[in-house]
């Protein structure tokens, strides 16, 4: 559909991850503490083949005098963060600014560097900024609400495009393009863009994105060769009685994360030593939660503060079976548009049967709120996070359902600069007392679904001030904020806080303008 887009890589195998690529070179240089953050040497680019960096690296690293700092400065160039030195003009409103910062967090094709862990894409695209360099795949639904706001109709293509690129070449939208993210995808918001760009160029747009729809669909829908048992499970796949099947996330290899390999190896030691928890274990949790996006937060962990009870692949997440039903909805539509009434009908048919098995499995009736389900315990987990606002944002709530929601989030995640994303404090970065852009989003515009317009606006009141407070302070847009003491960052997480910032710009511009 879109052409053979060979990405020329200089060096190495195309789609090495780094981890296999320089194997105890890569390993040395994690566990050496060189980079504060462990993203830096995944995505740093070689100077010379890495074949030649990883025999020069054997033959040098026995000598006495041998330093790693200086051997990687030699044979690596340092990536830079993105929009860390864009000057912000502070007579500038922050619509104004977030127009600037789109050319700033652009990346075209032809600048793409080759040997490194990126994966080059055929079209321009927006990253987030920060130490994000890349295309985040969840992100980039919100990024694209702003970029409707602006205008910028072109990025919104080439970005839907680029997805489509990643989907017909791997069978999926991996976390982002990097290599080292190839075992694993993000919340499945393709068949949103979709949508958000039909509203622009027509319903034709289902039609022609039909096919990586599908392959997304079954990718996530993989369930296995064998006849399934109830309560068992098949990569993304669980299976429940009555036929019943939802989602959960997970990862394909039980290794620690590239891009964060030093932390993820101490945590499995803890685990180890906490829990008895086998590593493989505990690396295959990590990096399902990584697929959520939600990483870290309590709401995978059995117990409430402690990171090494993380038990991801255990849970069946509400959100992204919500996401699961408008993919669903989104392939019946395009299935119809495309005179192929048997398809239409087939996933019209799991749609409901998806909206059926979210009311039994998800609804706590004891706390009038949805939460996750535990499937490996056959009950809910513990943790109350705004990923129950989800269904209002699909229009899935029963109306009584709807008004249990409302009150919820007013009593338990409505603060002074929007809303928590859980109600504990762990260190976590999603949770509290930190507040992200797209769950406001999410909650918002599930509040105005359901005609609760005075909590909605109340919310985006808060969430909108925030941001101007802290950009009139610091003339930055950031990726994270504190909602509960708006005179302080946020914080918690593996990394600092970053800057930029993509979904940030778009979940404002959208709410600014009091879009539905």
């Amino acid at each position: 559909m879109f052409g053979f887009f060979a990405p020329s890589y200089t060096y190495g195998e195309a789609h090495a991850s780094p981890e296999e690529l320089y194997g105890t070179l890569f390993r040395d240089v994690q566990n050496s503490h060189i980079f504060k953050d462990s993203k830096t040497f995944a995505d740093a680019i070689p100077l010379e083949d890495p074949l030649y960096i990883i025999e020069q690296y054997h033959r040098e690293k026995y000598d006495p005098d041998f330093d790693i700092a200086p051997f990687v400065d030699r044979y690596f160039r340092i990536p830079e963060h993105i929009a860390s030195h864009f000057q912000t003009d502070p007579a500038m409103s922050v619509g104004e600014h977030i127009k600037r910062l789109w050319s700033v967090l652009t990346r075209q094709p032809e600048n793409q560097e080759r040997g490194g862990s990126l994966i080059p894409l055929p079209f321009p695209y927006v990253v987030p900024g920060g130490r994000f360099r890349e295309i985040y795949y969840w992100d980039s639904y919100f990024t694209l609400l702003g970029l409707k706001e602006s205008g910028r109709v072109d990025l919104i293509e080439s970005m839907i495009n680029n997805f489509a690129y990643l989907i017909d070449h791997f069978g999926f939208v991996p976390t982002a393009n990097r290599t080292y993210y190839l075992s694993r995808s993000q919340p499945p918001f393709f068949s949103l863009m979709v949508r958000l760009y039909s509203e622009i160029e027509g319903k034709k747009v289902l039609k022609k994105y039909v096919g990586q729809m599908q392959k997304e669909y079954d990718y996530w829908m993989d369930a296995g060769p064998e006849a399934p048992e109830p309560f068992t499970a098949h990569r993304r796949v669980v299976h429940l009685p009555d036929g019943a099947i939802l989602n959960r996330y997970w990862d394909d290899k039980p290794t620690p994360r590239p891009e964060s390999y030093r932390e993820d190896v101490e945590l499995a030691q803890e685990a180890l030593e906490n829990h008895n928890a086998s590593s493989h274990e505990v690396f295959r949790h990590i990096r399902a939660a990584a697929e959520s996006g939600w990483d870290f937060s309590s709401r995978w962990f059995a117990e409430e503060g402690d990171f090494t009870s993380i038990h991801t692949t255990d849970i069946i997440p509400i959100d992204l079976n919500c996401l699961m039903y408008h993919l669903e909805q989104t392939l019946s539509e395009a299935y119809l548009l495309s005179n192929a009434p048997e398809m239409q009908l087939k996933y019209q048919e799991k749609a409901n049967s998806r909206a059926s098995a979210i009311q039994t499995y998800f609804w706590d009736e004891s706390k009038h709120y949805y939460m996750d389900f535990d499937f490996k315990k056959q009950t809910f987990t513990k943790a109350v996070t705004l990923a129950g606002t989800f269904p209002l944002f699909f229009k899935l709530a029963p109306k009584p359902h709807s008004h249990y929601v409302r009150a919820y989030i007013r009593l338990n995640f409505l603060k002074s600069g929007g809303l928590l994303t859980t109600t504990v404090r762990t260190g976590q970065q999603w949770d509290a007392p930190n507040g992200w852009a797209p769950l406001q989003w999410i909650t918002y515009k599930g509040l105005r679904n359901y005609n609760f317009h005075r909590t909605a606006n109340e919310l985006s009141a808060e969430w909108l001030g925030l941001i101007e407070k802290e950009f009139r302070h610091s003339g930055k847009m950031l990726e994270k904020y504190n909602v509960s003491d708006t005179n302080l960052l946020a914080g918690g997480g593996e990394y600092e806080i970053q800057e930029g910032f993509g979904w940030t710009n778009g979940v404002y511009l959208r709410m600014k303008n009091r879009k539905r």
